[in-house]
């Protein structure tokens, strides 16, 4: 961020010293919910809110495959909201963040109310 000062004739740019706190939260926020824009992620996180799956189980839940299962969760890892652990053979999915399941929950909510309202999301 710049800051602007009247110096005489000049303007003088300086950077400001203090970080963009808020800049930072809205970016890691345009990245989850781009991370949340896909059914199956959602799908997939509503699964993993309830307990940890392997690979194998988020697969046969969601009816995809398991290249398809490793892209969404490579995407929502990424996000930062979706961790993994290996097992032997079994890698083990959970998530990263508690906060994520309250948040779907919240947005699952506001949905409901405007179904309720008899209105739709407009997009």
């Amino acid at each position: 961020m710049l800051a602007e000062s009247y110096d005489g004739d000049e303007i003088c740019m300086a950077k400001s010293t203090k970080p963009d706190t808020d800049e930072r939260i809205y970016e890691m926020q345009v990245r989850i919910c781009k991370a949340f824009a896909n059914t199956s992620r959602l799908r997939m996180l509503d699964l993993l809110s309830r307990h940890e799956h392997t690979v194998s189980e988020l697969q046969e839940a969601l009816g995809i495959t398991t290249a398809n299962v490793s892209q969404h969760l490579a995407v929502l890892k990424n996000a930062g909201v979706v961790a993994t652990r290996r097992e032997g053979k079994q890698i083990f999915c959970y998530l990263a963040i508690p906060e994520v399941k309250s948040a779907c929950q919240l947005i699952r909510d506001v949905l409901r109310a405007q179904v309720r309202n008899d209105k739709q999301l407009q997009i």
